[in-house]
């Protein structure tokens, strides 16, 4: 079996090559790794070194958007899982581990990372409060309108069944495509599963995109998707 690891980037030269290094190294019993990176766009050498690096490479001409960017690679994707990696260094591949197998062992089809369940001996890093704080709000919303009972809405790593994405129709653009893949999960009335994830979050200063005003448009998406 195969599980397809879609990297949207956007001028992460800076630590694209090592982020790829540690996916190809993630040793996965029973599948096979796929890794698509999607270059949104930039202006860096982001595309030259993942090229150096053997995987598979999409390049936008300009830059459109995660969101964009994730659609690019599902399009792309052929394993029977597929998920999400930021190309930077904020989330270890290794946790696709656990992952894979709540999907083996409790037949999940969508499995989210979340940095908000405790794991063993681990005291969890919640970064800068502003961004720990607009990622609660947003996970206490998505409970209230769609009647999940999830601990981390914005994660990254979204591991869903490739069945599954063919019955939803993604139109983001943006950051507002972690949301939206969520609302649409949850209408279909799939489960979504936890596994405790590790988290090294990274400062604005250090390359962080996501801004206030995404967090608005997350809020305005969900209520979109709802109402």
């Amino acid at each position: 079996m195969r599980l397809s690891i879609i990297i949207p980037a956007y001028n992460e030269a800076r630590t694209i090559g090592t982020l790829i290094e540690r996916v190809q190294s993630v040793q996965l019993e029973g599948y096979e790794k796929e890794i698509i990176v999607v270059d949104d766009g930039s202006k860096d050498e982001t595309s030259a070194i993942a090229k150096r690096s053997g995987v598979i490479v999409v390049v936008h001409p300009k830059n459109r958007g995660k969101g964009a960017a994730v659609r690019t690679g599902f399009e792309k994707a052929t394993g029977k899982y597929v998920v999400v990696q930021d190309a930077d260094l904020e989330y270890d591949p290794n946790d696709f581990r656990a992952m894979l197998r709540c999907a083996k062992e409790k037949g999940a089809q969508v499995i989210y990372g979340s940095r908000r369940l405790p794991r063993a001996n681990e005291k969890p890093n919640r970064g800068a409060w502003y961004f720990y704080a607009g990622g609660l709000l947003l996970t206490i919303l998505t409970n209230i309108l769609y009647r999940t009972r999830i601990t981390d809405e914005p994660t990254c790593y979204k591991m869903i069944h490739r069945d599954v994405l063919k019955k939803i129709r993604l139109t983001a653009e943006g950051f507002e495509f972690c949301p939206e893949i969520t609302a649409k999960i949850a209408r279909l009335g799939i489960p979504i599963y936890e596994v405790p994830i590790s988290y090294a979050p990274r400062s604005v200063a250090e390359g962080k995109k996501i801004r206030l005003r995404d967090w608005f448009i997350a809020v305005w998406t969900l209520l979109k998707n709802r109402l």
